[in-house]
Formats: C-alpha cells, structure tokens, sequence
C-alpha cells in the first residue's frame, strides 16, 4: 500500500433488507432505510434512504419506491448499487475529499447466501470504488457487535432479527457450527398485521401504518409485564371505500404475529438440536442472544425464553449491533482474518 495510504478510506458496511449502516472511522455515519425511489419518465434516483422511505406508499405513477433488497440479497442489482453509492458520496468526512478515495470495506451477508448473491454483493461494491473487499457473515458480525469473544473454544448461540431473514447460528472458534436462515422476520411481521387489518377490521393499511403498528404496540405474547396503550389506526375501509379510525390493542398483534413467531421459534429449536452435546453444554450456560431489529419486539425474550428454558438476551442497541461487529472486524482485520470472505 504505501503511497496509496493516505487515499485509501475504511468503510463498514451493514446491507440490510430495511436498514443500511455504515461506519467511518469508528462512528455511524449511515443509518437510513434500505429504500431507493426512481423517477420512471428518465430512470434517475431522485431520492434514497429517509426521504425516499417518507414517500413510499404515497407516490404518483412517475415516481417508484424500490427496496432493492429482498430477504436479505440484493434483489436490484442497479438500484442498489446507487443506493450504496449515494450512501457512500453522503459520509461528511468522504465529502469534503478531492479525489475519490478508494475503498477498503466489509460488508455483512446472510449466512444462507449463496456464491451468485455473494458475488453481486462483491461487484456492487468494486462499482463503488472499493479496492479490498471482505465479506463477513452476519451472525458472526452479531456476536462480535454484541461483544463475545468468538475466537474462543465456547459456543454461543446468536438469533439475528432482521427485516428480511432471521439468521439463527452457533458459533465457536471463530466459525459457525450450525446455522439456520430463515425467511421470516421484520418484513412478515409487518406483512402479517397488514393482513390481520384486513380480515379482522376491514381495515386497508399501507406498509408505513403497519410497520408503525408493530414498533408502537407490536408484542410476541399476550402476557406483558407493561403493556402499551391502545393504538388508533387510520386507513381505508374496505367496505364503504371511506378512510377510517380504528383502536387496536397489544394483543391484537400478538394473535396476528403469533403463527410467525412460531416458525422464528422452531427454527431455533431446530438449530438447538443439531448442536454438538459440548457446545450445547456451553449454551446451556451462556443462553441465547438476540440480535437484529426484530429482537426489540415486546415479550420476545420471554417466549423464547420460554420455549427453550434458557436465559435470552437482548443486545444493547440491537439494531446496530451487527455493523458494530462488522466495525471491529475491519479494524481488527489481521486477528478476523480466518472469519472475514475475500
């Protein structure tokens, strides 16, 4: 490297389905929705991130929202690659450079993932200039985001909430042992009040309205030690076609997440029953951790505390945990060298 030091700029980078993170010089300087809205009339990117998640949903027939992610794999080749890019151009400490700096970044996939989506993941980021790219799986980001020493000879089982897959593994000496990628997470719960709406309120609400549903008074079951206030929704009567108010209440939601929070749960019940005995033995002592957006949802700890008889664990600040992780591997990179994908 050398000469070439000082252009050359570190960069971690969290691709989420609904969140994409990045962090520069051990700060968060990127935290906006996954979301990219194109002008259809010439095909140009009019807006990304916060703004352009402010206008899903409510756009006219020549502007389009995309999400160029779908269940955790770049699903729009084009449009994420501008997303990323326009990310990347907004990092304040990028901006004020001469040059474009070239880029050396890890990014975090999927653990279920495979070589085509990984390969796109790689090519969209030596589109935006980045010279050395490593990829590092998600779970493991997790683990280190959360803080526990992977590196170690000690299982520990991390579940990964995201918006488009919930990643469930057991790691140890710095690999996975047995994993689990499922397709169920923030994306479905969201999904899945839509349709509760629908069929039990006769009520039509946009994705918006529901994803605030699940964040304000979302819960995994029905008994809360503090629940949330009731909820006024707004939206259309599928009846009369007339916008109304309805209230809905915490345990409204837990009945229309319920059928999904099952599949999260017998995914990790699964997952516990391919585990080597020793590493179950440590599991048995360490629980589980949760990670990821999904993680936040009221009660969640519980049941699946519940349902495994271990001890559950939120990590601080879920939602960044796993670009945090991915953070400490690019300044690490020597000692996560055995971990990190070329």
């Amino acid at each position: 490297m050398g000469f070439f030091d000082f252009l050359t700029e570190e960069i971690a980078i969290d691709l989420g389905t609904a969140n994409t993170l990045i962090i520069h010089n051990d700060k968060v300087v990127v935290d906006s929705p996954s979301i990219v809205a194109r002008d259809r009339m010439n095909g140009k990117i009019i807006a990304v991130g916060k703004e352009a998640n402010m206008m899903q949903g409510k756009t006219h027939e020549n502007i389009k929202t995309i999400r160029p992610l779908k269940d955790g794999v770049i699903a729009d080749f084009d449009a994420s690659e501008k997303m990323i890019n326009m990310f990347i151009k907004n990092i304040p400490a990028l901006k004020k450079k001469i040059f474009t700096p070239s880029l050396k970044m890890v990014i975090c996939i999927p653990s279920g993932i495979t070589e085509v989506e990984m390969r796109a993941v790689k090519e969209s980021a030596e589109r935006v200039n980045g010279k050395e790219v490593y990829l590092i799986h998600e779970p493991m980001a997790a683990a280190i985001g959360i803080g526990l020493d992977i590196m170690q000879p000690k299982g520990n089982m991390i579940v990964d909430i995201g918006g488009g897959t919930t990643e469930i593994a057991v790691i140890a000496l710095g690999g996975i042992v047995c994993d689990k990628s499922v397709k169920i997470a923030g994306d479905v719960f969201t999904n899945d009040i839509i349709y509760y709406m629908r069929t039990q309120h006769n009520l039509y609400v946009g994705e918006t309205t529901a994803e605030n549903i699940k964040i304000q008074i979302g819960a995994a079951t029905e008994d809360l030690e503090i629940p949330p206030e009731e909820m006024s929704v707004q939206g259309r009567d599928l009846l009369t076609g007339k916008p109304k108010q309805v209230q809905i209440t915490w345990r409204e939601i837990a009945k229309a997440l319920d059928k999904s929070i099952l599949r999260v749960e017998d995914a990790v019940m699964e997952t516990l029953s391919q585990t080597p005995p020793e590493l179950a033995a440590d599991i048995y002592n360490t629980g589980i951790y949760l990670a990821g957006g999904g993680s936040m949802l009221r009660g969640l700890d519980k049941r699946l505390s519940q349902k495994t008889d271990l001890p559950v664990f939120i990590a601080e600040d879920p939602l960044r945990a796993v670009v945090r992780g991915t953070g400490i591997a690019l300044k690490n990179i020597d000692r996560y060298k055995s971990i990190l994908i070329r």
